[in-house]
Parts: structure tokens; C-alpha cells; sequence
């Protein structure tokens, strides 16, 4: 993470995590499946995940908060998946831990008309704590 200021007032923070680099995916198919440009990018252009062919985009305004969780179990984490309890999405690479991003709109994610909305993303990350604080320190300052 990389904090600076782009203008008074105004933090701009910039993490990038690959998800396939910075986990010991088990599964030979699931790399291929995510590709290279797989990861989580948070800068002052937005959020930006991408999850092999599936990617969800807010603008910063529309983060609500972030919270580190985990450790997962390894039946329900692998792959993409849409909780049936609130409709949040999950990208899930590890059993280790992820981030919970919640969302002031529901966003697009899984089908690509973006009929299903949803109002939170899980996302395993290296650090999720690091980019907890981050999507915390930008929702505490708008």
C-alpha cells in the first residue's frame, strides 16, 4: 500500500494483490481458469477485482466498509459463489482469510447484464488486514 496525497484532504491509496501469485492455489485448472490479471486493485480510479472471466468495479464513493475474515472451510471457498443468505459474491482462492467489501449500491459481478446485484464481495487476498484498513481509511474520509 502505498498512501500519498493527490489533493488536501484526499487520500490515495494504491494496493495490488494477484490472487493466483499470493496463494498456493491447489488446483493446476483453477490457475489457468483465473489467468494473469487476476488480483484486486484499489486506487483513486475505483476497486477493481477480477476473477478470471468475472470482474466487479465500483468507484470509491460506493465503498461502505471492509472487514478482514476467515479462515474459510474448503468445501465452500474455491471458485466463485453467491450466498444465498444476502446475495454477496465470493472469489475465493485459499481457506487461509479474505477481506468482506460491503457496498453503499449493490454492484455488478456475476452475469454479465448485471440483473443480480450484489451488496457485498469477499475476496481471499495475501493481506487481507492491509486492505481492510485501506477501504476503512477511504470510507472514514468521504
Amino acid at each position: 500500500m502505498t498512501p500519498s496525497e493527490a489533493a488536501p484532504g484526499r487520500p490515495t491509496v494504491v494496493v495490488h494483490h494477484r490472487l493466483h501469485a499470493d496463494f498456493a492455489v491447489p488446483f493446476r485448472w483453477l490457475r489457468r481458469v483465473l489467468g494473469p490479471r487476476s488480483g484486486l486493485e484499489l486506487d483513486t480510479g475505483g476497486l477493481r477485482v477480477r476473477f478470471g472471466p468475472w470482474v466487479v468495479e465500483t468507484p470509491l464513493h460506493n465503498l461502505a466498509g471492509g472487514e478482514a475474515t476467515g479462515p474459510y472451510r474448503a468445501l465452500r471457498v474455491f471458485g466463485v459463489r453467491v450466498s444465498l443468505a444476502d446475495g454477496g459474491l465470493t472469489f475465493g482462492t485459499t481457506t487461509r482469510g479474505g477481506v468482506c467489501l460491503r457496498f453503499r449500491e449493490p454492484v455488478r459481478g456475476l452475469d454479465p447484464w448485471g440483473l443480480v446485484r450484489h451488496p457485498g464481495l469477499t475476496v481471499t487476498v495475501a493481506e487481507p488486514e492491509l486492505v481492510t484498513e485501506a477501504v476503512n481509511r477511504i470510507v472514514a474520509g468521504s
